[in-house]
This record gives C-alpha cells, sequence and structure tokens, in this order.
C-alpha cells in the first residue's frame, strides 16, 4: 500500500474540512491528498516533503501553516515569496528542516507567528523583510552569532532565540510589547535588557554569567531563569516585587540574599549551590513564606542537615514541594 493513500481524503463542500492535519502521515508528496480551497489550516508536521505542493499557493484562505520536521531546504521555501494568495497567513512553522537562511516572507503582511527554530541558520538577515505584525518569533537551535533586523518588531510578544551562538544582549530598545525573552542555551556574559520594564519571561539559562546585574529595571518580570551559570551571589532583585519563579540552581551560590522584598514568590530553585546551612533563610525569605509553596534545595551541604526537611516545613507554613518530594 502507497504511503499517500492513508491521508484523509475530504470534501470540498464540507464546511467542517477548513483544517486539514496530515502530521506523522510520513508522506513524500502531496500528489494523493485533496486540498480544499476553504483551507484555514494545513498542517504538514512530520512527513518527508522536500517541495512545496504549488497547490498551497492558492489556498487564498490560508492563516496557518506548518511545514514542521520535513526536508525543506532554502531553494525548496522560495516559493512562498510569490504565492499572492497567502498574503493573508497568520502563522508560518518552517521549524525542523534544513533552512541556513531566513527565508523571504515579505508577502504576509500579517503575520503573527514565525518559528524558524531547529534548522542551521546561521544570520537573521531577512528578519528586516518580516511583517512588523509579528507577535511569535522562533530562532531556537541555529547558529545565529548576532541579534539583529527585530527593530521595527514593536508588536512582539515572545522572542527566542536559545540553543545559539549569542555572546551579546543586544537592539531590544524597540520591543516595547515584549513579554517573554528566551536566551538560553548562549555565550552571553552580561546582561543587558536595553529598558525591557515590561517583559514578564527572561531565560538566560546555561549561559557564562557571573552576576545576577541587569535586571533591576525589570519590574514586570514574573519568571527569571538563570540555571547553570557562574553566579556567586544574589543581587539585583530587591526591585522584582512581582517575581513568582526564580530559578537560580546550579551555579556557585554560597547563600540566600536580596529577596525580602518578593513577597509574590511562589517557586525558588536553589539546588546545586554552595549553600552551607539554613541559618537565615527564614529571615531572607520572610516576605514570601506564606506564598511559597515548591522549593529546591537539594545538592547543597544545607539539604544533609538534621531535619532538613522538616524545618523547612516550619519556615513555610504552606510548602506543598520540597526538592522532589511532593507533599499530598
Amino acid at each position: 500500500m502507497e504511503e499517500a493513500s492513508t491521508a484523509p481524503d475530504l470534501d470540498e463542500g464540507d464546511p467542517s474540512s477548513t483544517v486539514l492535519d496530515l502530521t506523522s502521515y510520513q508522506l513524500h508528496d502531496l500528489d494523493s491528498v485533496e486540498l480544499p480551497p476553504n483551507l484555514t489550516e494545513l498542517d504538514l508536521t512530520s512527513n518527508r516533503l522536500s517541495t512545496l505542493d504549488p497547490r498551497i499557493g492558492h489556498l487564498s484562505h490560508l492563516k496557518k501553516l506548518s511545514l514542521r520536521q520535513n526536508l525543506i531546504t532554502d531553494a525548496a521555501v522560495e516559493p512562498l515569496s510569490s504565492w499572492n494568495a497567502l498574503s493573508s497567513l497568520e502563522d508560518l512553522v518552517l521549524r525542523d528542516n534544513q533552512l541556513r537562511k531566513i527565508p523571504d516572507v515579505s508577502i504576509f503582511k500579517t503575520l503573527l507567528v514565525f518559528d524558524v527554530s531547529f534548522n542551521e541558520i546561521t544570520l537573521l538577515h531577512g528578519l528586516s523583510r518580516v511583517s512588523n505584525t509579528l507577535k511569535e518569533l522562533y530562532v531556537s537551535k541555529n547558529e545565529v552569532t548576532k541579534i539583529e533586523e527585530i527593530d521595527h518588531f514593536h508588536q512582539l510578544h515572545i522572542l527566542e532565540l536559545g540553543s545559539n551562538k549569542l555572546r551579546v544582549m543586544e537592539n531590544f530598545e524597540n520591543l516595547t510589547n515584549l513579554q517573554e525573552l528566551w536566551l538560553g542555551r548562549n555565550r552571553i556574559k552580561v546582561v543587558n535588557l536595553c529598558g525591557l520594564t515590561c517583559i514578564k519571561k527572561i531565560s538566560l539559562q546555561s549561559n557564562r554569567l557571573t552576576t545576577m546585574t541587569g535586571f533591576e529595571g525589570c519590574i514586570a518580570l514574573e519568571e527569571l531563569y538563570l540555571s547553570h551559570n557562574g553566579i556567586t551571589k544574589m543581587e539585583g532583585l530587591s526591585s522584582l516585587v512581582n517575581l513568582r519563579v526564580l530559578d537560580v540552581s546550579s551555579n556557585k551560590l554560597t547563600s540566600v540574599d536580596d529577596i525580602l522584598n518578593l513577597t509574590q514568590l511562589e517557586d525558588l530553585w536553589l539546588n546545586d549551590n554552595q549553600i552551607e546551612s539554613l541559618e537565615g533563610i527564614a529571615e531572607a525569605v520572610a516576605g514570601s513564606r506564606e506564598k511559597l509553596t515548591t522549593i529546591y534545595l537539594e545538592n547543597n551541604p544545607c539539604a544533609k542537615s538534621t531535619n532538613y526537611a522538616t524545618i523547612l516545613r516550619e519556615i513555610f507554613p504552606n510548602i506543598q514541594q520540597i526538592d522532589s518530594y511532593v507533599f499530598s
């Protein structure tokens, strides 16, 4: 039996067939697949496509197109730039393919989501042609060395640049609506948020930070992830009064400091550091002792203390989880 014969045969006149999901059919082409002209969503995730079926270019109602996890190259994606009928596309996913550069998607004037993660892209050249309507941009797990051509994304809410080769945080000044910034697994040594005062989530896990300074102006921040760095001291946190999650695990901390003002803190990850004693922790977290529900301190010298868990439960009356142990 041919692989393509497992694909659903849709009735073009069926109003319910505006969404076509062909995920994991292992298709090499779409020759035996019917593409109703009224499609609004086409999901081709996890197939073996190496070219784009020209019929896709006539789907004038299409809003979402996913080509995730295929065999699409730069040459194969080129036809997209001339398919005028798709100009109202809002969500384009090219994640996990064989792209070496940012494709030309300037034809999409109302693009909201653009995902080119898990490719082989080395430069962000081409982002300047992406619509300024964009709200989510994903370029993680590539070979990018510099943050550039993002100045016009005034509406951007999510920027994902994790697992690249970035050394410098830059060019964020115009991203005034940015809510989430993901920069884990890069080579960043210094925090520079360029005035991102509205940001709510930041990840700089697995970088080369040695200090926590640089977040002081991010007063709207709710989640901060800084694990697997070389940070030696907790500092610059007192102004982050909206912080709910703080992850500074796998660093070089010897004490818990500068979080007294964090009255909204719910999750505190301090595991795999060098914190010697539980003494002083009650005072350090006095502002959030009622709010805190999860704390990780395992793989610190203090976690070997007698009655370690009992002491923490006395400090935090509403604690639900200590390390991997969840209280029923």
